[in-house]
């Protein structure tokens, strides 16, 4: 596990922890306001727990495209999609950010999942003029999220008005601030206001405090995992895994169907003619404390799924316990009466809307 870049920019007040295989801060004093500004306001956090690989060379766009789930070959440039890489059998092995940059892609995923990333594109790697360098170490990242993100990066003076009434889901952007070279992404996943800036490592002071001065709030990593739990989103090695197909997760946004021959293709698109898989990915609001990764959650007598992410999460001063996890459509509907290790639980709309 390694020190984040940013993490050694915190006052005494930041509590440091594990998180994505990187170590980062957890909270900076009260995670239920980090998350509330996450939820209603603009909060900036460490992104170095987030792992980057520049891909190159003159096979890089095909051999690319036969790697993820996604259509990275008629990416626009400086534009960037979510991918899975699958293996043979159609299950997940790895997300990812992909973004294409024109002489080389940047792809982008936990620092945990880096080096099986990493390895298992090589693998793939035969007569094919293909270059794959980690460039983590060299390219820090502070994201900035919330309803109000694009308005503070505008009083920051980091974009102009313009980009951002207009700027779309995965598009990219390279500035200047103060001389200082940078750039500017924002999250292809629509259903999160999020945002990465990209910088070397000796700038991330100055711009850690200009975001701060113009109204953002610094929130850490488990504010963070509320806000993932809240609005659905699953997280690998933890929702996702070698056990579960892209479909079952319900990340359709990641899979593109006329794209061309890739890894797992064949398993994908038989699902895809079949046109449902068996289990999907629910919310559950529940009773009482968090349920354990793995708890069953049974209709009567039977059992009908399993619980991959739970928390108490404070949602306008009251706190809700709250799960995601995966079921059997064909034994659940609205109707069911659900239980997780016999506590009774309800099933509910994604994002959970308190």
């Amino acid at each position: 596990m390694s020190t984040t870049l940013l993490s050694k920019q915190f006052g005494e007040k930041a509590v440091a922890g594990e998180y994505a295989g990187g170590e980062t801060v957890l909270h900076f004093g009260s995670a239920a306001e980090e998350l509330h500004q996450l939820r209603h306001g603009c909060a900036a956090f460490d992104l170095g727990w987030r792992g980057k690989l520049v891909i190159g060379g003159e096979d890089r766009v095909r051999w690319l495209n036969g790697m993820g789930s996604n259509n990275t070959r008629d990416l626009p440039q400086d534009s960037g999609n979510f991918s899975y890489l699958l293996n043979a059998k159609g299950r997940i092995q790895a997300d990812m950010l992909i973004y294409q940059r024109g002489d080389f892609y940047l792809l982008e995923t936990d620092a945990g999942q880096l080096p099986a990333v990493r390895e298992s594109l090589r693998r793939f790697v035969i007569m094919d003029d293909v270059e794959i360098e980690d460039i983590s170490t060299r390219l820090a990242s502070i994201g900035v999220a919330g309803p109000r993100a694009a308005e503070v990066l505008r009083d920051a003076g980091l974009v102009t008005g313009e980009l951002a009434s207009t700027w779309k889901p995965g598009q990219v952007v390279d500035a200047v601030w103060e001389g200082r070279g940078f750039t500017l992404v924002r999250d292809p996943l629509a259903v999160r206001d999020w945002y990465e800036i990209w910088l070397a490592p000796e700038n991330v002071e100055p711009f850690w405090k200009q975001l701060l001065s113009a109204g953002a709030a610094p929130a850490g990593a488990e504010a963070l995992e509320w806000q993932r739990i809240l609005l659905g989103v699953p997280r690998f090695g933890i929702d996702t895994g070698a056990g579960e197909l892209a479909q079952e997760t319900g990340q359709d946004y990641a899979l593109h169907s006329a794209k061309g021959c890739y890894v797992g293709q064949e398993i994908i698109e038989r699902v895809r003619a079949r046109g449902q898989v068996h289990r999907g990915f629910f919310g559950l609001t529940l009773e009482g404390g968090p349920a354990a990764r793995g708890s069953k959650v049974t209709s009567g007598d039977a059992e009908v799924g399993e619980i991959t992410s739970s928390a108490v999460i404070p949602v306008e001063g009251v706190k809700r316990t709250v799960a995601l996890g995966y079921l059997r459509r064909a034994q659940v509907n609205a109707e069911a009466t659900l239980q997780v290790e016999g506590r009774p639980a309800k099933l509910a709309a994604l994002p959970f809307q308190f």
